[in-house]
């Protein structure tokens, strides 16, 4: 099936036209450059334009905002980092921004405040949340062809900032069965990639914090996986692979669950 071309409005353009608009989608490294997590931004993106959202990207404008130099212990690339985009932003006068990235929220959210850049950060998940609750975003009727789905707490949106419910109604909304693991919400294992332990060789130990996750969710027997984060996207992948499930399970973001079930 051939992929419909979205023309995706950016800030410089709407900028030119004198068009403020109400969001900054934040699309994040990930989302930018992991082949795989684009198309989770780009699921993210049909449901805003599915919603008729008021938003724009930065698009070749948007750098790293510094999270993971900060996680690494690299604190002048993160302050030069963040004060570039905070420049940026505020040339743009923004104002709401969306993040697809529990990293990037987490860092706009708590950090950037102590460096002047003052937003109201939103979760795209706790933007969903709200749609549906709205009626804005119809997520019943049929069309469900997983049994049973099983949610992974990303560290940075769970213990960092509290959001553990909105993926879980998601999830009830959707009409899908959801099968919690052995460890949920504020106990739930870490996918072995926070605090730029993505970008390092793995340190000597018995098992892959990965592995012993993606043991923990096939446990469940769920048909998929369902993640909020593109590090916890990339890792649990990964032991899905190790572990030869992937003829029995998928991995998949709450955006692409939602995505899939409107036809979008």
């Amino acid at each position: 099936m051939q992929t419909r071309k979205i023309d995706i409005p950016v800030m410089a353009d709407l900028h030119s036209k004198g068009v403020q608009p109400e969001y900054l989608l934040w699309i994040g490294c990930a989302g930018a450059y992991d082949d795989r997590y684009k198309k989770v931004a780009r699921a993210f993106v049909k449901i805003l334009e599915h919603l008729n959202v008021s938003y724009g990207v930065l698009g070749t404008e948007e750098t790293c905002n510094g999270d993971p130099a900060r996680r690494a212990g690299n604190e002048m690339l993160f302050q030069m980092q963040a004060l570039q985009v905070i420049e940026t932003l505020k040339r743009y006068n923004v104002r709401k921004i969306i993040t697809i990235c529990p990293h990037c929220y987490n860092v706009f959210k708590n950090e950037y405040p102590d460096l002047g850049g003052n937003y109201e950060v939103i979760s795209y998940l706790v933007f969903l949340k709200e749609k549906a609750d709205s009626g804005q975003l119809n997520l019943t009727g049929s069309g469900n062809k997983y049994a049973t789905v099983t949610y992974h707490d990303p560290c940075y949106l769970g213990r960092a900032n509290d959001i553990y419910d909105e993926p879980r109604e998601i999830i009830k909304k959707l009409g899908l069965k959801l099968q919690e693991m052995e460890r949920n919400r504020s106990f739930a294992l870490c996918c072995g990639a926070g605090g730029a332990q993505m970008f390092k060789e793995a340190e000597k130990g018995d098992k892959e914090i990965f592995l012993e996750r993606t043991e923990e969710a096939l446990r469940t027997g769920a048909s998929v996986i369902a993640t909020a984060c593109p590090f916890c996207m990339t890792m649990m992948t990964d032991g899905i692979k190790y572990s030869n499930a992937e003829e029995k399970v998928k991995n998949l973001d709450i955006a692409e669950l939602i995505a899939e079930k409107l036809g979008l």
